[in-house]
């Protein structure tokens, strides 16, 4: 809260850039994670001694009740709100905006105006009445106040001296009243509150010279603007704090949650266990663990088994399911970070269509392939909608790739394209809808390969590995991504890292036969392959 003597700086927006975003994100991972494994890889698959955060519980499946139900409401909520206050660094509240036609803001604009009405009529009346204006100023008052600190003493002792509402009104029976002084006197009161992006607000009403119905009404306009002024300048206060405590905050939100409603991780639990038939698949030999389960299949190791489920993450299909509930919070970010892969992944394909069909043409030549990028880029932005269609803008995209390669090598006086090799072109470049098109799914797989490089890197949060051969021409989107992408998984790590680890427990380790005794003493359960590491 900014001091009473201060003046909060402009918090209606925090107009940072992404990058920046990015840049805080990876600073708070660097203090959350001293290495690629998170804490929980620390603790044993088969340890069933441990704290009540750290070690996640559940109750017997029961009637919820409806308390419980809203109980539960409220801490996802909360665990909502907060999560978003600490990861996005551009999150604001701004005021309501009801739509145009919407019943809501008929009625508000209807009792609004009968409001004003009655308020006009008696500032009118002779002798005037001034029951709704004392009302309004009462109102007033207290939203100053409300914008004090609690040590405001003398500010607060004045504001309600020259507000004091029962001297107002002895003097409005006595028509005594001197509303435009008081109305002044709000006025500059609220130029010492409000934000520097208020100003130009506040001198508009010291100049304005309406009746006092408007008036009144464009001061509670900027007071409303205020009050989100100072939610917003709260929320920047609150986000170191929240930062530090986030972790466990979000984790005993989530265990309130769990302990309310036990099947609160069910899809995460489906998520795993399809992350480990995947990852047994796909594991090379190295890395295979001499465990086996009841099918006396090799067992993937849980950091191989979390990041394939991680990855899995960025195609995930909402129609065949809905996400982890352990990723529920992030779900918006995950939903930005796959739009963007897979318009990243068909400007990558269309590139190196061109790079295969007409090289020569384009070598050498950094500007113009820079050009030909952010062209099919902004052709294809808005790929992802269900109405959109892509073989339509794929078809205009190479026709505006033949029109530049074609004024460059007019430039250079080269002839033009052959007609034949630009339908060549229009044919291939259209061909990337088909699911098993070569092109698409050789980049499609070097994209996974690279996510899983950045995953296992220790140090990709800082500075991510280069692309993959082939993706050269996305590197600094890829990097990006990747970027956005690791803090998240890291985060999430540190968060539910304690409700993975009884998961990947119970899958991996629960049907193991119990070790044989070995001169006479019984040797331990296996330890994690996390602990190693």
């Amino acid at each position: 809260m900014p001091l009473n003597d201060e003046r909060p700086t402009s918090t209606s927006t925090v107009a940072s850039e992404d990058q920046n975003s990015d840049t805080e994100s990876s600073e708070r991972c660097d203090s959350l994670t001293s290495s690629s494994d998170v804490d929980y890889s620390r603790q044993s698959f088969t340890s069933d001694s441990s704290s009540k955060h750290n070690s996640p519980s559940c109750s017997p499946p029961k009637t919820l009740t409806l308390d419980e139900v809203m109980a539960s409401a409220r801490d996802l909520s909360n665990l909502s709100l907060a999560h978003e206050i600490v990861v996005n660094q551009n999150f604001h509240l701004e005021p309501p905006d009801l739509p145009q036609n919407s019943l809501e803001k008929k009625v508000k604009d209807m009792v609004h105006k009968a409001f004003w009405d009655c308020l006009e009529s008696e500032l009118n009346d002779d002798p005037p009445e001034y029951n709704y204006a004392i009302k309004l100023l009462d109102e007033i008052r207290d939203t100053l106040l409300s914008f004090l600190n609690p040590g405001a003493n003398r500010l607060r002792t004045q504001i309600m001296e020259v507000l004091d509402m029962d001297l107002i009104r002895q003097q409005a029976d006595n028509n005594a009243v001197d509303i435009q002084g008081l109305v002044s006197y709000i006025i500059n009161t609220m130029g010492k509150f409000c934000a520097p992006v208020r100003d130009d607000e506040i001198k508009k009403l010291k100049e304005n010279s309406a009746n006092l119905v408007t008036l009144f009404k464009e001061i509670f306009r900027v007071l409303d603007l205020m009050k989100m002024d100072m939610v917003n300048f709260t929320i920047q206060s609150l986000r170191p704090e929240l930062q530090r405590q986030s972790v466990e905050y979000e984790r005993a939100k989530f265990q309130s949650i769990l302990e309310r409603t036990p099947s609160a991780l069910d899809h995460t639990n489906k998520w795993i266990k399809f992350s480990i038939e995947e990852a047994t698949q796909i594991m090379p030999p190295s890395e295979k663990s001499s465990d086996s389960g009841q099918s006396g299949k090799p067992l993937p190791g849980p950091t191989l088994v979390l990041n394939t489920a991680y990855i899995r993450l960025l195609t995930w299909d909402k129609s065949k399911g809905p996400l982890p509930e352990t990723l529920m919070t992030d779900e918006v970010r995950l939903q930005e970070m796959q739009r963007s892969l897979q318009l990243y992944q068909v400007v990558a394909s269309v590139l190196l269509i061109v790079y295969s069909s007409i090289g020569g043409a384009v070598s050498g030549l950094p500007t113009l392939v820079e050009r030909l990028k952010k062209m099919t880029a902004v052709l294809l932005e808005g790929m992802h909608s269900s109405d959109f269609n892509l073989t339509e803008a794929l078809g205009n995209v190479s026709v505006q790739i033949c029109c530049e390669v074609n004024k460059s090598l007019a430039e250079r006086n080269f002839p033009a394209l052959p007609a034949e090799l630009q339908e060549t072109l229009k044919g291939q470049i259209c061909d990337i809808t088909q699911e098993n098109n070569p092109i698409r799914t050789l980049v499609e797989g070097r994209v996974q390969q690279y996510f899983r490089v950045v995953l296992a890197s220790t140090s990709s949060h800082r500075t991510p590995p280069p692309a993959p051969p082939g993706l050269g021409l996305i590197q600094s989107e890829l990097m990006g991504l990747g970027v956005s992408f690791v803090n998240l998984v890291n985060f999430n790590k540190k968060v539910y890292g304690p409700f993975y680890v009884s998961i990947l427990k119970n899958l991996l380790f629960i049907d193991m036969p119990a070790p044989a005794p070995q001169n006479g003493i019984v040797q331990g359960p296996p330890s994690s392959p996390l602990q190693s590491k």
